[in-house]
């Protein structure tokens, strides 16, 4: 299934539906009003949906007529990974130091912001000190739905209850100087994130999987980011070096995950500004750098996932 949240033009109500042939089923009379707990029940209640469904499959709204609200608007807490080698090693060998030994260790995340997610379609609005190199993070995530503690990476694909695009982004001005703290990434992430445009049932997802053992699932899904109709960054999700179930089993060592806990992939290899600038510098020194505008449209693009887009606004 493919699972949204949103609201008819003409009406500011959260509604909660399942999204059929670019047409939306609402499901509010169903599961009741939109709440955490309602939406993750959907996810459990997949035959119980499609009987629904069934015998409502004349009362569809048109995409046109609706606005697309993040899938999980109001998120327990919102964690990152940093789950794409590549992504690392470039980075890090444009910055002129070698390749972390301990990445291979154990996969490492930070907490974000939960209270700042935005849809697709929503203007991104920037302070002026976000636009000293505003960067984009093409990323995927996964929404938890059940509670568990000390998960192992063996089960721990039965609490993912969906996976959304993720656009992590970054002032790479204020991250560069706080990080020589030894501490964050913090104010440099903490601004705007951005999740949709629906949430994604894991069984909408099997005919991808490239892998599926003990160190978890692969799935097979282009990632691509355009920044005004240019195609910049293009990646896949197989490239993962860790799986959402080794972070799942990192993440809840001695801590319990809750339903409408985000987390996030990181950044796929190629998939920001900051590893696009540093690769061409080193190829051309008098590469001039690109980051976001005021103005700039933001799309991403993941296979059975949908599409996001964004247009980045001054304050």
């Amino acid at each position: 299934m493919k699972l949204c949240t949103y609201t008819l033009n003409d009406s500011k109500k959260d509604l909660i539906g399942v999204l059929l042939d670019n047409k939306i089923l609402n499901l509010n009379n169903f599961f009741g009003e939109i709440t955490l707990k309602n939406l993750l029940a959907i996810v459990n209640w997949k035959s119980k949906v499609e009987e629904f469904i069934k015998k409502n499959s004349n009362k569809l709204t048109s995409l046109d007529q609706v606005s697309l609200k993040s899938p999980i608007p109001n998120p327990n807490s919102f964690r990152d990974a940093y789950a794409f080698k590549q992504h690392v090693e470039t980075s890090r060998r444009n910055r002129g130091v070698g390749m972390i030994k301990e990445f291979d260790d154990f996969p490492v995340f930070y907490f974000s912001n939960h209270n700042a997610i935005f849809a697709t379609n929503e203007d991104i609005k920037c302070m002026p000190e976000h636009f000293d190199k505003l960067d984009y993070e093409l990323e995927f995530a996964i929404v938890i739905g059940k509670e568990g503690e000390n998960i192992s990476v063996k089960n721990a694909s039965e609490y993912i209850a969906g996976y959304m695009i993720l656009n992590d982004l970054s002032a790479r001005g204020m991250q560069m100087k706080e990080m020589k703290l030894n501490l964050g990434p913090a104010k440099g992430k903490d601004f705007a994130s951005v999740l949709g445009p629906y949430l994604t049932t894991p069984d909408e997802l099997e005919k991808n999987i490239v892998s599926k053992n003990e160190l978890g699932t692969k799935f097979d899904l282009e990632m691509r980011c355009y920044l005004n109709d240019e195609l910049l960054s293009s990646g896949n999700t197989k490239e993962m070096h860790w799986s959402f179930e080794q972070i799942i089993e990192r993440i809840s060592y001695g801590v319990k995950l809750f339903p409408g806990d985000i987390i996030g992939s990181g950044t796929v290899g190629t998939g920001c500004l900051l590893e696009i600038n540093g690769t061409n510098k080193l190829a051309d020194t008098s590469y001039s750098e690109k980051w976001l505008k005021d103005g700039d449209i933001v799309c991403m693009k993941i296979d059975q996932l949908g599409k996001i887009e964004n247009k980045i606004i001054s304050k």
